[in-house]
């Protein structure tokens, strides 16, 4: 897929593209990440982002991104307060404000295919402990990508994402992935998106 395929196939009212990948990003390539967000937002009309505003990645792309419209970017929390300075700079949306049992699907999505199971399970059943707050990264993650209709947060409609290519899909950016996957939803990584730039 080239750019220009991207934008024509994506660039219309309502798509929501998710940027967003490794804590761990290689020092020779942390511009690429911004470039490629600043890059998105200069050239479409419609995209909005979205990411779960983590160190690393996830900053790089929202910081390009708002290096030309910080309005077109939205963050995705695990709890009220997670990485607040961050988070004040675009529409921010925190887990603590997702009523789970109104939106099943964001647990089940969240299970499916998980060997984390238990942590989910922690953090629906209201235990707030260590464990239970791993639990609330991937119920995050699950959020970004299907939404929550209650507070009028959209599907995502396609994901960018950088990965660790020598260890890929995994952590919390491989279950992301494989959430993507469940529901459809296509997705490249930088082998594809470094091209763009």
């Amino acid at each position: 897929m080239t750019l220009a395929d991207f934008i024509a196939q994506y660039d219309h009212p309502g798509t929501v593209v998710l940027l967003l990948g490794k804590r761990k990003v290689i020092p020779a390539e942390l511009h690429l990440l911004e470039e490629l967000g600043a890059q998105l937002t200069s050239t479409t009309k419609h995209l909005l982002f979205r990411s779960g505003n983590a160190g690393g990645a996830d900053s790089l792309f929202a910081t390009g991104v708002a290096s030309i419209d910080p309005g077109r970017m939205e963050v995705i929390t695990p709890y009220e307060g997670h990485r607040k300075a961050n988070a004040t700079l675009f529409k921010s949306t925190s887990l603590d404000h997702v009523d789970l049992a109104s939106e099943p699907d964001i647990t089940y999505y969240a299970r499916l295919n998980n060997p984390s199971v238990n942590l989910v399970d922690r953090y629906r059943d209201g235990f707030r402990d260590k464990s239970a707050m791993k639990g609330a990264y991937l119920l995050r993650d699950t959020l970004m990508v299907i939404g929550a209709q209650g507070l009028y947060i959209p599907k995502a409609s396609f994901a960018i994402f950088y990965d660790d290519l020598i260890k890929p899909k995994d952590g919390g950016t491989g279950h992301t992935m494989r959430v993507c996957d469940s529901l459809e939803i296509p997705f490249i990584d930088q082998r594809v998106w470094m091209e763009w730039i």
